[in-house]
């Protein structure tokens, strides 16, 4: 069917080309035909959510397919909930009194690179932006998720079809070269790209020449305060990392507490059936999970069970594990356990005051996390003011659980999102979730409006040396 594009011999012209031609029919289209497209791509989407789901985890052997639903419905019901009511075409806003209007257009065809952590998630969500924002959009999903990623794609075109939208509106590419990512990315006639994957594809993404979203790493600390719930915070804490796996980016990867409650903080854990690494068996894991020498963890532990990974360490835990935790004194490359995994496997620190808990969160958020999430736990405001003051993260989760809670709509009222922009400290242009304004060029017009009394010889007057600030300042308190 229209749409799919094999390699070799990848036609890259004709793709784009066809993404122009849906582009400029999208931008012919009204509000009511948008909102009805981008309705049915929102119901086929949530309709097929647990096959999709279950295709995913076949495919891909990461985390649990049950989790992976929830994903798809924060894709679909969760983004189509909240974007459903904004307006995305014409007019969007009028301010009377500055006499300037804001008009919404489209961006023009998207190119979008999508993960194999939350790869059919992530194909409904960039779709149905991009439906909601005309935009014609063409999907490069990651190889060992293709399948999957493939089927979601197809799921919401046809849809997005039926309802009106226009041919190639949604376009999809099984396989590509590096070559040919990098060609697509450069090419004169994508007018954005929308980069979800490691750190090197976000760069290069960056460096092709066309504007870019991307997202960053997310080494996400969390603190559990002395004036915390501690039983609440842990459970919170292992219903967010043992999500998935831990496949969700903003998943906690470090706990920092207290000596005060380090005791119950222990004891709430192995409630929770988490196992506590002795030194010699942190040094087991320690390569199993992370590669030193490439500072990027190992692609089989991501999305693997805590008694896998384990397994996989010859460590002997009970196959119930929830998660491993490595009690650790450093942060950074020669203690790999500190830095990001997207596995049920967590740093854990004791501080001994407030100040060296805050200065360990800061470290662990300088090694991989800049931008991303860090998360408190606490009942104590002015603690709550202090961190995320100091912190460098676009999203502090307060008494939350960091994977849901950063991907919005649940614990909170951020957009709901399956990309979390890390802002210019990781090397992103925002801190949003990215959602559908992002993919709007927005136009004002710019009515004349001029205060009388300055209007006439307007640069003249400022070319007098004898005006000072305070008779400027008189001159714009004029009345019309």
């Amino acid at each position: 069917m229209k749409g799919e594009y094999r390699t070799p011999g990848l036609d890259i012209d004709t793709i784009v080309n066809n993404a122009v031609k849906a582009a400029e029919e999208f931008r012919t289209f009204d509000q009511g035909q948008t909102d009805r497209i981008t309705e049915a791509v929102f119901k086929a989407g949530f309709d097929n959510r647990i096959d999709l789901a279950k295709c995913t985890y076949e495919e891909t052997k990461l985390g649990r397919w049950q989790d992976k639903v929830f994903k798809n419905v924060v894709a679909t019901l969760y983004v189509y909930q909240d974007i459903k009511d904004i307006k995305t075409v014409g007019v969007i806003a009028e301010d009377p009194d500055k006499e300037i209007v804001e008009v919404a257009e489209p961006v023009g065809p998207i190119f979008a690179v999508t993960p194999i952590t939350n790869p059919s998630s992530t194909v409904l969500f960039k779709i149905l932006i991009a439906m909601k924002s005309r935009n014609p959009i063409i999907i490069k999903p990651h190889g060992s998720a293709r399948k999957c990623s493939v089927e979601a794609a197809r799921i919401a075109y046809e849809a997005a079809r039926r309802a009106g939208a226009p041919e190639n509106s949604v376009q999809w590419i099984k396989t590509a070269t590096r070559d040919e990512v990098k060609t697509l990315m450069a090419h004169q006639r994508i007018n954005l790209i929308l980069a979800t994957g490691s750190v090197e594809l976000v760069r290069a993404a960056q460096r092709s020449g066309n504007p870019s979203i991307g997202i960053g790493p997310g080494n996400v600390p969390v603190y559990i305060g002395k004036s915390a719930d501690v039983a609440f915070a842990v459970d919170q804490i292992v219903y967010s990392k043992t999500f998935d796996c831990g496949t969700v980016c903003a998943s906690e990867q470090a706990i920092v507490t207290n000596r005060y409650n380090v005791d119950q903080v222990i004891q709430e854990f192995e409630k929770h059936k988490a196992y506590f690494l002795s030194n010699d068996e942190i040094k087991r894991v320690e390569p199993v999970a992370f590669n030193t020498e490439n500072k990027v963890m190992r692609v089989e532990v991501i999305g693997q069970s805590a008694a896998r990974i384990a397994e996989m360490a010859d460590i002997r835990v009970p196959p119930d594990t929830s998660i491993l935790i490595a009690p650790l004194d450093e942060v950074g490359i020669q203690s790999p356990l500190s830095l990001e995994i997207l596995a049920p496997i967590l740093a854990f620190y004791v501080a001994d005051d407030f100040e060296q808990a805050i200065e360990l969160c800061r470290q662990i958020n300088r090694h991989g996390g800049l931008g991303h999430t860090a998360s408190i736990f606490s009942k104590r405001e002015d603690k709550i003011e202090y961190f995320a003051a100091v912190m460098n993260a676009g999203r502090i989760l307060v008494n939350t659980p960091a994977s849901q809670g950063a991907l919005g709509g649940t614990f909170n009222k951020l957009n709901p999102s399956l990309m979390l922009a890390c802002g210019t400290s990781g090397k992103n242009i925002t801190t949003d979730n990215i959602s559908v304004r992002n993919l709007l060029n927005i136009r004002r017009i710019a009515r004349r409006k001029v205060c009388p009394n300055i209007e006439n010889n307007f640069m003249k007057r400022y070319l007098d040396e004898t005006l000072d600030a305070d008779r400027v300042e008189e001159q714009f308190r004029c009345t019309e």
